[in-house]
């Protein structure tokens, strides 16, 4: 398997949407970052210090780019993110990492080449889920996104503070876009920042679904061949980027520092 050591850095001619240099892309992803974390606060998807969101540098693809510890997601800014090297130690920026945005992030980032984002915050619904230890069921088609496309990740080991749990991780998923983490919250991935945010607040509204459903009676589960269809459907990620985007306007709209 191709590790993130070894993922090539981001060629010109793979430049999405216009964006002529590395820099221009590099500083897209940095806005979507700050504007992913603007909109989490906004959703409740914030928890004291917990939670971080990390993006891939498109020239040094060993290194991404994560909130700094104990800046609330509401205060984010772009110059407030920090680019986190090999080793886990701040390469560009001027606060405190969160070590086990390390421990989790880099692995998955060395495992996965094609992950370019990675959203993992302690949000209600989604931890509320992840105590009953199942994958989620294909009951509502936005919640097909993640049919035969996540797993549950069972080994509980108080705070991930070290890289071998985070390994465990990555190994479980494979290639799949989410994991349930088992008393813990959500992980979804995804080949931009707007695609991973956006897998997040799909699969949490999944949980919260799910929840209310199992509450209320007992929910029809699609069979496989329309749990199949609504996958292709609803994990489009063109269609997770432009969901995003009609979010993310609004934050810049609304909340323009975020760019400071």
């Amino acid at each position: 398997m191709t590790t993130e050591a070894n993922a090539p850095a981001l060629d010109l001619e793979d430049l999405p949407n216009g964006r002529a240099t590395v820099a221009e892309e590099r500083e897209h992803r940095k806005q979507m970052l700050a504007v992913t974390l603007r909109l989490f606060a906004r959703l409740g998807f914030d928890e004291g210090v917990a939670g971080h969101v990390t993006v891939r540098d498109p020239e040094f693809p060993g290194r991404f780019w994560v909130n700094p510890y104990a800046v609330h997601f509401s205060r984010m800014k772009v110059s407030d993110l920090l680019l986190i090297d090999e080793q886990g130690k701040v390469a560009e920026g001027e606060r405190r990492t969160n070590k086990a945005a390390f421990s989790i992030h880099s692995t998955i980032h060395e495992a996965r080449p094609d992950v370019v984002a990675i959203a993992h915050t302690h949000s209600v619904h989604g931890r509320a889920w992840a105590a009953m230890g199942r994958e989620l069921d294909p009951i509502i088609q936005e919640s097909c996104a993640f049919y035969d496309d996540h797993v549950v990740f069972d080994k509980y080991n108080g705070l991930v503070l070290d890289r071998e749990e985070g390994q465990q991780i990555a190994q479980q998923m494979g290639n799949r876009r989410a994991a349930i983490l088992q008393h813990h919250g959500l992980l979804t991935t995804g080949r931009s920042v707007e695609e991973a945010a956006w897998w997040f607040m799909t699969m949490d509204k999944a949980c919260h679904m799910q929840l209310l459903a199992e509450a209320a009676g007992q929910p029809k589960i699609m069979s496989p061949e329309q749990a199949e269809l609504a996958h292709r459907q609803f994990s489009n990620p063109n269609m997770a980027k432009h969901s995003f985007k009609l979010q993310a306007d609004i934050i810049l709209d609304e909340e323009p520092d975020v760019l400071g």
